[in-house]
């Protein structure tokens, strides 16, 4: 039984025809919650967020190389929100296409995982340039998203104007069927609403959490809601400077608690109940900020490792530190594209990767004669755990 308080945060449903059948379609009320959240079971999640997302500032302003580790952990995001819709590209898939070698996984897969990178160094570049997030960013966002590859028949950029709904095999049997498409804009207006409006009394981290549920709850999009809705929660924090650099994203926190994540989701619009999804997303941000910083932290460990490994080598030690440079920003290399990079020759460098394998650096991959590729084989280790496909 919902209590009389609860149910006033319930939307309205409106009975719709789509498909060939007639079925009810979920409208939100808008933002903030009313009542308001209540922050009493809040305070101790709250303030682990919050700590644990200053230690991660911490650990990124010692980085040597800041945007060397931002390049990577973008990337394993991108894979991590991308498998989350189906997708089953590996890094090292990614990093090969990068190189325009052939993956080892459908062209489509890795074509999607690339666009999110984009979307994401899109929205990135545009709050740095102090451009607001808002309905046009948003869009912009999508439009780099759906590009190319799969989903872009489904009106990138644009909000959707036709019916969609989530899990099931037409509107009659689905698991939630969002707003009706003529509501769309409105309800997207409320938000970018709430996301400007001055609200001291609902915590930064909450507000964030609060307009990833209502993202998702509208589904503006034909295709591409559930990536645009996880990247939006980062541009939001950096936004209003809770992260100095955009290190946190919780795709493998929902990847991980995948289950649990859409039944909070759901608990939300049929009671209410957002208390619970506000615990659960700040014990993610705690939980993946610590990630974050250990894997900072051990990545550094092992460069700093490698480098001493390497100028034992004596002579050859210093065209084989420019080579382990090189990896640390590219871990995935051919002898001619690092010559190139370096301008270094191609029998140096071949020397030089040959030191590095001698000490266990570096690994080669294709196991082929001619167009030989090699991987910075503990690096990728660190950034590959949690993206095993589902």
């Amino acid at each position: 039984m919902i209590s009389a308080p609860e149910r006033s945060r319930l939307g309205q449903r409106v009975t719709i025809s789509t498909a060939g059948e007639r079925v009810e379609a979920f409208v939100p009320p808008a933002l903030p919650p009313d009542p308001a959240i209540r922050m009493d079971r809040l305070y101790r999640p709250l303030e682990n967020a919050n700590r644990a997302l200053g230690r991660l500032d911490g650990v990124t302003s010692i980085l040597p190389d800041t945007p060397l580790f931002l390049y990577m952990y973008v990337r394993k995001e991108a894979i991590l929100s991308s498998q989350i819709e189906g997708t089953q590209s590996s890094l090292s898939d990614l990093l090969f296409f990068e190189s325009e070698e052939a993956p080892g996984v459908p062209l489509d897969d890795v074509q999607e995982v690339s666009n999110y990178v984009a979307a994401m160094d899109h929205g990135l570049a545009r709050i740095r340039d102090g451009f607001p997030v808002s309905l046009r960013l948003i869009r912009e966002i999508h439009e780099t998203l759906l590009a190319r590859g799969r989903g872009s028949t489904k009106q990138p950029g644009e909000f959707r104007r036709s019916q969609n709904w989530i899990g099931g095999t037409r509107p009659g049997n689905a698991l939630f069927v969002p707003p009706p498409p003529d509501r769309v804009l409105d309800l997207m207006s409320d938000l970018e609403a709430f996301i400007h409006a001055d609200t001291p009394e609902i915590p930064a981290l909450v507000k964030a959490g609060l307009v990833h549920v209502q993202f998702e709850t509208i589904h503006p999009f034909l295709d591409g809601n559930g990536r645009v809705g996880r990247l939006l929660i980062t541009l939001l924090l950096c936004a209003q400077g809770i992260l100095q650099e955009p290190v946190l994203y919780l795709s493998l926190y929902f990847k991980a608690h995948r289950r649990q994540y859409y039944d909070l989701l759901q608990q939300v619009r049929e009671r209410g109940a957002w208390e619970a999804w506000i615990e659960f997303f700040l014990d993610g941000i705690a939980e993946t900020s610590l990630q974050a910083a250990e894997a900072a932290r051990e990545i550094l460990g092992l460069f700093e490792a490698d480098r001493e490994r390497i100028e034992g080598l004596g002579r050859p030690a210093a065209s084989a530190l420019r080579v382990h440079q090189l990896l640390q920003q590219k871990p995935l290399v051919g002898i001619p594209d690092a010559a190139q990079r370096l301008g270094l020759s191609a029998p140096t460098i071949a020397k030089s990767i040959q030191h590095l394998a001698d000490l266990g650096i570096v690994r080669e991959i294709t196991g082929k004669q001619r167009g030989r590729l090699f991987v910075y084989g503990g690096y990728l280790d660190i950034l590959n755990r949690g993206t095993e496909p589902l």
